[in-house]
């Protein structure tokens, strides 16, 4: 039986758009350490952080451990734990409701 088969249209929607925003966030720490490590134009905390509250949490969560980025501000080694939980939180009621 195929995999997909087993989710709805709104489900496929909801995967699709959490495994894009995670992607979006990863990148967009990726690029803040290069453009941190190149003194240049950055990527401000603000949208770093938006990336995460829109669903971005694990890729920002992973972003912080693979880039060494942010490691030190309190807003983000505690801050993006807590949307993390929060995300899943949401996730969770969001799929029990479209099921």
């Amino acid at each position: 039986m195929n995999l997909i088969s087993n989710f709805n249209n709104r489900e496929i929607f909801l995967l699709i758009y959490l495994i894009s925003i995670n992607l979006i966030s990863f990148i967009l720490f990726g690029i803040d350490k290069n453009k941190a490590e190149k003194k240049e134009w950055r990527i401000s905390e603000a949208s770093l952080l938006l990336t995460s509250i829109l669903g971005g949490s694990i890729g920002s969560l992973i972003g912080i451990v693979v880039f060494k980025h942010k490691l030190s501000k309190k807003k983000f080694y505690i801050g993006i734990p807590c949307i993390l939980i929060l995300n899943k939180i949401i996730e969770l009621i969001i799929f029990n409701n479209i099921r």
